[in-house]
């Protein structure tokens, strides 16, 4: 992957708070930089960003797709977060893909809690625009509260929401726009309730290189320099859990240098690495699956020696292999099929033929304890593109949704899958203006 797609990918929520950030840009990509500031929520980015593609040059374009794949992501559109940003397989020149002859696959959970038992950092990574690369996290932070682990670091929190780990859950304000995706709320809020001390990390401003040492420095100071038997779990985007130089060039990754600060080597998990691509196509991605069938995230362990298996183990200890995500029927459902043209619009009578369904990832239907509910487009009063938010019913609008979904077509219904419980189902349109709004149970089944 080219180093100039991370960090832009990397910076997205940075960008988006300076309008300008410390690259160097087209007058184009600074004016969408600036226009994407100033709206008002995901679904106003994402119509404007739909209605601007077309006027871009093809590098401009580029840019402008890891923007709204990112708003698709925040949305809970993430078939189409993950066709309009496809990141490709890197296997370093002169290494190969393991087999089965000589490789076994394991839970990614079993193996890293395992690894963890005597670690005193661990640090996993994610694709911003790719929530399926959150479910890992989610599973290990029980397993890892167990050992000891005492300090949960975020790098979409902020600093300014003190109030956090005494109300339970976050909010729109307490962090950047990858924070904004339920999946993300999912993984604070349940670091808060396993009683985890959450720590905000992150630096909005500067260079990249300056970026990766703020994040280092604000670790240490917040973690272990007043308690040095502190245990750390960290959630970071793509190359900060790096323990070297190379992703980034000659800059210093965010883990290299908390290791020189602390002289604690971090355990660093990649998961973003090989990734499933919409339309799949063939890769080393599609090889390893191919190969090694995964139905949970898995790593791959060495048959001889029990090492686990790592694409590129200068930078970091671990590769991991997540199952494909998408579902057989993503592109012929017609969900990943973007318009043209967005409006916002209303219509005066509804449609009277069937709603057309639409497939969300595999995932979420997978995640244990959580339950379909569908819903559909009737909620948004044929006001369309319009929102649905799952709001727990004693949390705010501005609290991060249980989970949620776009409509960019009339007459189309989805599912969401929320645990049981009492909420708030509350549609909205581009202004963010409530459209409707009612109480609903989920019932364990």
């Amino acid at each position: 992957m080219p180093i100039r797609i991370v960090l832009v990918v990397s910076c997205l929520a940075a960008l988006l708070a300076s309008a300008v950030g410390a690259q160097s840009f087209s007058p184009a990509v600074i004016v969408m930089f600036r226009a994407l500031n100033r709206q008002p929520n995901a679904l106003a980015r994402y119509v404007y960003l739909t209605n601007l593609l077309p006027r871009l040059s093809a590098s401009d374009r580029a840019i402008a797709l890891q923007m709204l794949s990112s708003s698709e992501d925040e949305l809970g559109l993430y078939n189409e977060a993950i066709r309009d940003f496809p990141l490709k397989n890197r296997l370093p020149a002169g290494s190969a893909l393991p087999k089965p002859a000589e490789w076994k696959s394991a839970a990614a959970v079993d193996v890293i809690a395992k690894l963890a038992a005597h670690r005193r950092i661990v640090m996993v990574n994610e694709a911003h625009h790719d929530a399926h690369t959150r479910q890992l996290t989610l599973a290990l932070l029980p397993r890892l509260r167990k050992l000891g682990f005492n300090y949960f670091a975020a790098e979409a929190l902020r600093d300014q929401d003190p109030g956090l780990m005494r109300r339970g859950y976050p909010t729109r304000a307490s962090g950047t726009i990858y924070l904004h995706e339920p999946t993300y709320g999912e993984i604070v809020r349940e670091a808060i309730r396993l009683g985890y001390k959450i720590v905000p990390y992150d630096v909005a401003e500067g260079t990249t290189q300056q970026r990766e040492s703020g994040q280092a420095e604000n670790l240490y100071r917040r973690v272990f320099a007043g308690h040095p038997d502190a245990r750390l779990f960290v959630h970071a985007g793509y190359a900060h859990i790096d323990k070297a130089q190379g992703q980034l060039g000659t800059v210093r990754p965010m883990a290299m240098q908390l290791q020189k600060l602390t002289g604690i080597e971090p355990l660093s998990i990649d998961q973003t690495g090989f990734l499933e691509q919409i339309p799949a196509e063939p890769d080393g991605y599609r090889e390893l699956v191919g190969d090694f069938d995964p139905k949970v995230p898995i790593v791959l362990l060495n048959r001889a020696t029990g090492k686990p298996w790592s694409a590129n183990p200068d930078l970091y200890d671990i590769s991991v292999v997540l199952p494909p995500a998408a579902g057989k029927g993503a592109i012929d459902s017609g969900v990943v099929q973007r318009l043209a043209f967005v409006n916002d619009t209303m219509r005066s009578q509804p449609m009277l033929t069937p709603y057309v369904d639409t497939q969300r990832p595999d995932w979420l239907a997978q995640q244990e304890g959580r339950f379909p509910v569908r819903i559909s487009t009737r909620l948004c009063k044929v006001v369309v593109p319009c929102v649905v938010d799952a709001h727990d019913i004693d949390e705010p609008d501005d609290a991060i949704a249980i989970d949620r979904y776009a409509f960019m077509h009339d007459h189309v219904a989805s599912k969401l899958y929320l645990p049981p419980g009492r909420y708030r189902l509350r549609a909205w349109d581009i202004h963010g203006k409530t459209l409707s709004e009612q109480v609903i149970r989920v019932r364990p089944r």
